[in-house]
């Protein structure tokens, strides 16, 4: 063999030596392709309000036409009737999973948010923020338009209880 050939040899075999603690911590720090996320590792309430926010938005999009203001009471009724299925969905949904979902009104949160955040002053032309059974509702030239749903959300886990109270936006902002 060459003095050439030789060369190409001890080089080789330095690269080689070179490499091996870079391949061995790939191996020992490298991705797994068990582990991955799923839903089973996602956050059940995020999961919750993300559904939460789409079905009020549902639910409260057809009030205005439908129901004047002297008939609040019946649009805060037909927006809880629309939520229903959801919640009690979202209730069992994860059950056989071992993640236990409840979802109840808050009436004292909604009264709160209708006084900090109804939509007032002299550039709009809106009437009164009224909370009635954890829905806010405010007259916009006589017609219910829906403006919050407020919500406890606790969610149990085999890792522990989740509880948060939130004030769901209906107009989509």
């Amino acid at each position: 063999m060459s003095r050439r050939g030789q060369l190409v040899l001890v080089a080789a075999a330095l690269v080689a030596v070179a490499l091996a603690p870079v391949v061995l911590a790939y191996l020992q720090l490298g991705y797994h392709d068990d582990v991955r996320a799923t839903a089973e590792y996602d956050d059940p309430t995020t999961d919750t309000l993300r559904v939460l926010d789409r079905a009020v938005a549902t639910a409260s999009r057809d009030v205005p036409g439908d129901y004047a203001w002297s008939r609040r009471t019946a649009a805060v009724t037909h927006v809880r009737d629309e939520l229903r299925p959801t919640v009690a969905r979202l209730e069992t949904a994860r059950v056989e999973r071992g993640t236990v979902t409840g979802i109840a009104y808050n009436a004292s949160v909604a009264t709160t948010w209708a006084d900090a955040s109804c939509p007032s002053g002299p550039a709009r032309q809106f009437g009164d923020c009224i909370a009635d059974r954890g829905v806010v509702v405010q007259d916009r030239t006589d017609r219910t338009h829906v403006l919050a749903v407020a919500v406890d959300v606790t969610t149990t886990t085999e890792r522990g209880t989740t509880a948060v109270t939130v004030v769901v936006d209906a107009t989509g902002h």
